[in-house]
This record gives structure tokens, C-alpha cells and sequence, in this order.
């Protein structure tokens, strides 16, 4: 069994992004690791560079960064990293997204077990929405996504679908997959407080005009959905430790202004039953 990984980074510095914490929390688990690596304006390609391993091919390109239809450069850069794979398994993880290595033998079991299940395309992790600082993390599962597709087989037709949150054929059809109980960590809402709003506006423009974006912009605050967070108190990956002890902002998660825990979930069980909304990325 050979297992590809692949994944798209664009100024990482610049935006804050844990990528190469990323690439490392998945390295183990992979033979190659395929790293999408945008034309950046800091040094996000010197620090993929840096990394030392043998597993890793580095693919540059230069995004179009004027597409401006829901996200889809996202796809786009996905589907060219995803065709450079040459594993039985595919694994993505995006360049906010950590695999905790208390995960790797049940993500390694799983696909051993369905690798020759044809009834299997993709394995469905759940995931854990960090918000605001590495302490808190989100707790509303109508309004954030609670499972996404990050491994499919390849050679299926399977291609990274909108704007890279999913996977379908290449058709639109489905993929058939299946839950696996790993998580993976989302950061993308931890950030130094200027640099969260900064990527906010700027990942905005990969869905909507210049106008859209000015009244986004006028109207956002940095953390705009309090009110359902959790205390974390279990570990953080291990490659993200350093990154964690250097984390030097405040943040207020305002625990003391929310409702009792009873209360929340039942006004999270009444929210209207609508699709969750993925703009959550931004």
C-alpha cells in the first residue's frame, strides 16, 4: 500500500498558517508528500525547503488569484497537486488543518482495512474548530462543519470539488465514504488578531467582488461568533507545541457570557436545519 499526501500553501508566513506543521503531522503516514506551493510574497517555499525530507516534491506554481467563483482557485491548486500523487491513497490536509499523532495508527489501520473494500472511496475525519487562541475551540455543530473528507483512493476519478472543502467525482457525482473516528485540528480561527483580519479579507476576495469585499470589511469584527465555545483540555499535536508556547495575544472567549451548557444545546438542536455554513473558513 503507498499512500500519496498532498497539499496548497500560499503565503503561509504572511497569513499565519501552521503549513509546515501540517506537512509534518501527515509525513509519517506518507511515501511522498506533494506540496502545492503558491507565488508568495514572504518565505513560505525556503521553510517547505527546510524541511528535512526526502518524502517531499515541492510543485511551484502561480495561483490565479482574479478567480473570484466561490473559492474555486482553491480546487484548482488541489487537483494540480493531487494529480502528482501516485499513491493507492490520497491523503489531503490543508495549511491550517493538524493530524494529532495519537491518530496515525487508527488513520493507517483504516485504510489497510478498505483498501480493497471498491465500496470505499474516501475516509471522513472529524474535526475540532480551535477559535480565537489555542485554549478554546468550538462547540456549535450547526454553524461548523463537523466531518470532511481528507483521504480518498486515486485513479477513481475523485477530484477536489468547489473550493477544496470536498471531494466528488469528476462528474459532480458523490464519492462513497466512510466515517473514521481520527480528528483533525483546525486552526484557521488562531491568529494574531491583525493577521486574522488581514486573511479574512484577503480569502473574501476569492469569493466575491470588490465591492462585497469593502463592506465585509467595514463590517467584520475578529471574532464574531462567540457564545459556544469550550475550554480545550486535552493535548495539542506534538508538532504544534512550539507554536502553541509562542502564542502571545489576548483573547477574551467571553465563557462567562454565554448561556449554561443545558441551554446552548437546545438552542443549537433548534437552529434552523440549514446546510452548515462553510464561509466559516473566513
Amino acid at each position: 500500500m503507498k499512500v500519496s499526501g498532498f497539499t496548497i500553501v500560499r503565503n503561509g508566513i504572511k497569513y499565519f498558517y501552521p503549513f509546515r506543521e501540517a506537512i509534518l503531522s501527515i509525513l509519517p503516514i506518507c511515501d511522498e508528500l506533494i506540496v502545492n506551493v503558491g507565488t508568495s510574497e514572504d518565505n513560505t517555499l525556503e521553510v517547505i525547503k527546510s524541511i528535512d525530507s526526502n518524502k517531499i516534491k515541492i510543485l511551484n506554481r502561480t495561483w490565479d488569484m482574479s478567480l473570484r467563483d466561490g473559492g474555486k482557485v482553491l480546487s484548482i491548486e488541489s487537483n494540480a497537486a493531487l494529480v502528482k500523487c501516485s499513491g493507492d491513497w490520497c491523503f489531503y490536509i490543508q495549511a491550517d488543518e493538524v493530524l494529532h499523532e495519537k491518530y496515525i495508527p487508527m488513520v493507517k489501520d483504516s485504510m489497510k482495512k478498505f483498501l480493497h473494500n471498491n465500496k470505499i472511496e474516501g475516509l471522513k475525519f472529524q474535526y475540532k474548530h480551535f477559535y480565537g487562541s489555542y485554549d478554546y475551540y468550538q462547540d456549535n455543530y450547526r454553524n461548523w462543519y463537523i466531518r470532511e473528507v481528507r483521504i480518498i483512493k486515486n485513479n477513481r476519478g475523485i477530484v477536489s470539488w468547489g473550493d477544496a472543502m470536498d471531494f466528488k467525482h469528476s462528474d459532480g457525482r458523490k464519492i462513497k465514504s466512510i466515517n473514521i473516528k481520527a480528528e483533525i485540528f483546525h486552526y484557521g480561527w488562531v491568529r494574531p488578531p491583525d493577521t486574522l483580519m488581514t486573511k479574512r479579507i484577503d480569502f473574501h476576495k476569492l469569493y466575491h467582488s470588490d465591492e462585497t469585499v469593502k463592506t465585509f470589511a467595514s463590517s467584520i469584527q475578529n471574532y464574531d461568533d462567540l457564545g459556544n465555545l469550550k475550554k480545550f483540555k486535552d493535548t495539542h499535536p506534538a508538532v504544534m507545541l512550539e507554536r502553541v508556547n509562542l502564542a502571545n495575544w489576548a483573547f477574551d472567549a467571553k465563557l462567562q457570557e454565554q448561556y449554561p451548557n443545558w441551554i446552548r444545546k437546545i438552542l443549537i438542536f433548534l437552529h434552523p436545519l440549514v446546510k452548515r455554513i462553510r464561509h466559516k473558513r473566513f
